[in-house]
């Protein structure tokens, strides 16, 4: 198993393809797996990089606190082993928050961002918010990760016939370290870079599912604060985008890299 020390802890990669190096950056609870129709994909024209976050999938699970700054901080010191001097970085949900906060910390490193569900700040402003902050953490810290994980692929797989992705959505929830979860689900807590938003420079498309967690019009709202940015709505899906409409992703990427390569 390739793995790279950084930031203090050992991450594990995967390298596939040749060309223009294009990062992909997986969600909470997730790992390499995210991307699997990614790799097949984007790995005929990019140098596609993949890895497990800290506290993650085979990547060191070192005792909490976890930050914001810390996760981004791991991708630099995995890019920088790697020898990768600039790169298409592409984000999911809490990998599209990193890539925010990878943009603003080391924006010499990013060729383009691309952030799919994700939103650039984590902060209740209402007691609706902060219930369902308050309720994963809750759900996890009763019920363990299996059961958290049977619980949110209800959710995010609503369709009859999405059966065997809630099964491998289940499973694979399961096998994440509790402690560590909650670390990097923490850290997101009361994060933000909305006010930093105008530093970012580099051409940046926003990807979003109209039927994700957080709202269009937020992500519409945001994307109005970057100087280089458009947004694309994926219709009928919901948050897991790279798995339950990877066609209608994978024409939106190439669409952007084409144009910026």
């Amino acid at each position: 198993m390739p793995k790279l020390h950084s930031n203090g802890i050992n991450l594990y990669y995967e390298i596939h393809g040749a060309g223009q190096p294009l990062l992909f950056i997986h969600g909470l609870g997730s790992s390499t797996c995210d991307w699997e129709l990614q790799i097949e994909e984007f790995s005929r024209s990019y140098q596609v990089i993949t890895f497990d976050l800290r506290g993650h999938g085979r990547s060191d699970k070192p005792a909490g606190p976890y930050t914001m700054s810390m996760l981004a901080a791991d991708c630099i010191g995995l890019m920088q082993g790697l020898g990768v001097e600039k790169a298409h970085v592409v984000g999911l949900s809490l990998g599209g928050c990193i890539a925010f906060q990878l943009a603003i910390d080391a924006p010499q490193l990013v060729r383009t961002l691309t952030v799919i569900n994700a939103v650039p700040e984590l902060v209740a402003h209402t007691f609706k918010e902060r219930l369902e902050i308050y309720l994963r953490l809750l759900i996890v810290s009763l019920f363990g990760m299996r059961k958290t994980g049977q619980i949110l692929s209800r959710r995010l797989f609503i369709k009859p016939q999405q059966e065997k992705l809630r099964r491998t959505f289940t499973a694979r929830w399961a096998e994440n370290d509790q402690q560590a979860y909650l670390a990097a689900l923490k850290a997101m807590i009361g994060w933000s870079v909305t006010a930093r938003l105008a530093e970012i420079d580099c051409p940046v498309l926003i990807i979003t599912s109209d039927q994700d967690y957080t709202p269009v019009a937020v992500k519409a709202a945001y994307t109005e604060k970057l100087s280089n940015a458009q947004l694309v709505v994926i219709a009928d899906c919901r948050h897991a985008l790279p798995v339950e409409q990877p066609l209608l992703l994978h024409s939106a990427l190439t669409g952007f890299l084409v144009k910026q390569s």
